[in-house]
């Protein structure tokens, strides 16, 4: 459907109304997780150990709570015994048990009645370790005299005899790839490397956490998912998750990072060990670095067959990714289902390792595992266009996934927009600049799956005809205007007449965070339903005030109306007078809809990029950089835009800088922002957008998530622009200008 017809559509979708949270945040007055603050309220400090591998032999406190105004410490002696599995890994997590895995690995925490007096108290705490050997590198990790992280780890999946830091195998695939192979005119095999990178969010974790010995509790919280945080917070600590109500706060930024718990327990913990007086956790930048969830480092290795038309003929993918010191935190699986994931290919296969090394438990980034493979298989793809002369957008348009293609991962897939985005990549004028000395462009496509997950709202009228809505998934992406938005078109009332709340745990049923590209989509579509039921009731009130059926009663631009002049003649209804009347027509209006969401729509983009890459320094310098993505349907464009752009700017600061660097002794080197170097206003251009509308089938108004694939292609496209620039290909992440410098040396001394 042309993109004119798509905005005729509707009244209200696709505009650009203020944000519903704007002033708030603007003015200083919105609440993030450090402003919450309580009567009676307690500080905490954390001890961490600053050894990469160790066994803590001794912990001794009583130096500290001898302080005066020191109220309560814990260790791993403080929380239950008995947990397995993931419960386990986020108790070894929010506090080390008899060995420290990583640098940073929480050891003991202290509460007192100032955060000046906690931290000195924390620095009172004295802890006796035994340095044990460690291992950071991926590939240094899988090698069979490596240190071992953790005995007997490794899951059903791992044949016997394997590494003992390769702790899960996957292998999966479809076609006759020794076959694909010899039919093919070129075959190129390389090997790739990313480093881990964290989500650079600017507000730090904090939360309050109270606890009483009746085991009932509160937190609030900074969270990407307040169900997420209490379901895990209560097995950590023991607790029945309906006695803990947890709060979200406004947030700054996530990006995956906040789905999961790092040391909100511990407040608890110490909350309960004080009497049940309220603990306030902050964390730090540099604990925010060294103890909460980077992404991956990879390794990875990919085949590709293609003919000289740029047909691809088979396709083969083996990674081996580490996700910290624990079990199911490496992204490797979805990582290989994203590689060829844009690509019809007859044969293919995947093979991935996940492993175990000294590094903080992993959380997910943004598409994760999908950046990382994308930066293999697509700058192997421009390698080979670059080897046969061929343009890299008609390549991918030759070999692109379409509606009906059967994916690398198995699945058939439905309406799909990626042959669009190509296409409008190539008639975008960024594609026809002409470059000069030193500068290069890069094209680079990417994919992510796009998530529904469970969902509970409820909508609810007031009296004057006003709609409040009740959602459980925080706004990090202009959530609160995209369900305003859709609520607003559904009734056919104003946007300003709709009002969107986040609640806590204890006024909706589960809700999943806001992950996985699923808020707008699956609020959306659970709105809609919602809001269809009280549209539906207030019908039936309209047709009992006229006295026909309710079958007889339609409901259009915020008013029942009789279907037909078959229905009578009866003046229209407004949801003013509808809602005046609630109290003796049977009570208030309310809408709720709970499901585990489905008919998520696949997300593809393709990006353009041109470098200039100073020959004497190294330095890349961004020109101009260009982002295409099917949305399926923008609700709030300027919404879309804005996740547009900052997923190309978080894979620019990936592609370009950003790494965690460690010592020899194990220890992170770079664990503030001036050493960890996300991108700044002068390190990025303007990053043009394009809004492909493919619209979604399995929604109501055509959504796609937006948020996740924006990341995925940044660091092969980038990658290309320099190869392209330079004559120099860099498979090693981050492509800084010392290593771009060294790469120009090596090439030129031959």
């Amino acid at each position: 459907m042309p993109k004119d017809e798509l905005k005729a559509e509707f009244k209200l979708i696709g505009t650009r109304p203020n944000r519903p949270d704007g002033l708030d945040k603007v003015t200083g007055r919105a609440r993030y997780g450090a402003d919450f603050s309580v009567p009676n309220m307690l500080w905490a400090s954390v001890v961490r150990s600053p050894h990469a591998h160790a066994r803590i032999v001794k912990i001794d406190a009583s130096k500290a709570l001898a302080l005066e105004g020191v109220k309560a410490v814990v260790t791993r002696a403080d929380l239950p015994t008995g947990l397995t599995g993931e419960d386990l890994n986020l108790q070894d997590n929010t506090l080390a048990g008899d060995i420290a895995l990583y640098d940073g690995h929480a050891v003991a925490a202290v509460a007192a009645t100032s955060q000046l007096l906690a931290h000195d108290a924390a620095r009172l705490i004295e802890v006796e370790y035994e340095v044990l050997p460690h291992v950071i590198d991926v590939d240094d990790a899988i090698r069979p005299d490596a240190p071992v992280v953790k005995e007997g780890a490794a899951d059903h999946s791992v044949p016997e005899g394997s590494p003992p830091n390769v702790v899960r195998q996957l292998d999966f695939g479809h076609g006759d790839l020794e076959a694909g192979f010899e039919a093919a005119d070129l075959v190129m095999e390389k090997t790739y490397l990313t480093e881990a990178t964290h989500q650079g969010y600017i507000e730090p974790h904090a939360c309050v956490g109270q606890l009483g010995s009746d085991g009932k509790g509160d937190m609030w919280v900074c969270t990407q998912g307040q169900w997420y945080i209490r379901k895990m917070s209560a097995a950590v600590l023991g607790l029945d998750a309906a006695q803990l109500r947890v709060t979200p706060s406004e947030i700054g930024g996530g990006f995956g990072g906040k789905t999961t718990i790092f040391s909100e327990p511990i407040a608890l913990a110490l909350s309960r060990k004080a009497g049940g007086r309220p603990v306030k956790l902050v964390m730090s930048r540099s604990e925010v670095l060294r103890a909460t969830g980077p992404t991956a480092s990879a390794s990875m290795d990919v085949k590709i067959g293609m003919k000289k038309d740029g047909t691809m003929t088979a396709a083969k993918a083996v990674f081996r990714m580490q996700g910290g010191a624990f079990v199911g935190m490496s992204p490797v699986g979805e990582a290989l289902s994203c590689a060829f994931a844009c690509y019809d290919i007859p044969a293919i296969h995947h093979e991935g390792y996940e492993v175990l090394a000294n590094r903080p438990k992993a959380a997910a980034y943004r598409a994760p595992g999908s950046p990382m493979a994308a930066f293999a298989v697509e700058s192997l793809v421009d390698e080979m266009c670059r080897e046969l002369k061929l343009d890299p957008i008609d390549v991918r348009l030759k070999n692109g996934a379409r509606e009906g293609t059967k994916s690398s991962f198995g699945p058939k897939y439905g309406v799909i927009g990626l042959t669009e985005t190509l296409e409008a990549a190539k008639a975008h004028p960024n594609y026809q600049v002409k470059l000069g000395p030193n500068q290069g462009r890069g094209v680079a496509s990417g994919f992510w799956f796009n998530h529904g997950g469970e969902t509970s709202v409820s909508v609810a009228l007031s009296e004057d005809g006003t709609v409040q809505v009740s959602i459980g998934t925080p706004d990090i992406g202009g959530l609160r205007a995209s369900v305003g938005l859709m609520t607003a078109e559904t009734y056919g009332i104003p946007y300003e007449d709709v009002r969107v709340n986040v609640v806590e745990t204890g006024a909706l049923g589960v809700n999943e965070p806001t992950h996985g590209s699923r808020a707008t989509f699956a609020n959306g579509k659970a709105v809609h339903e919602a809001a269809g039921q009280t549209i539906k009731e207030m019908c039936k009130r309209a047709a009992d005030k006229w006295g026909i059926d309710p079958d007889a009663v339609i409901w259009e631009d915020g008013h029942a109306k009789p279907s037909g002049s078959n229905a009578g003649e009866f003046e229209p209804m407004s949801i003013k007078e509808i809602a005046a009347r609630m109290g003796s027509t049977g009570g208030p209006i309310s809408g709720h809809h709970e499901v585990t969401m489905g008919g998520v729509g696949a997300s593809f983009g393709t990006h353009v990029v041109d470098v200039e890459v100073d020959p004497e320094t190294g330095r890349t310098t961004i020109l101009r950089y260009l982002v295409v993505q099917d949305a399926g349907r923008a609700i709030h464009p300027s919404y879309v835009e804005g996740q547009y752009q900052g997923g190309a700017a978080q894979g620019i600061g990936w592609a370009l800088n950003e790494e965690y660097i460690y010592g020899k002794d194990g220890r992170l080197q770079n664990p503030i922002f001036l050493d960890y170097r996300v991108p700044v206003a002068s390190d990025l251009p303007m990053i043009d957008t394009v809004i492909v509308e493919v619209p979604n089938p399995g929604h109501p108004y055509g959504v796609r998530g937006v948020g996740e694939t924006g990341i995925t292609p940044p660091l092969p496209a980038i990658a290309n622009a320099i190869a392209a620039a330079t004559g120099t290909r860099l498979r090693h992440l981050p492509m800084t200008p010392p290593k771009v410098l060294a790469a120009l040396k090596a090439a030129k001394d031959g």
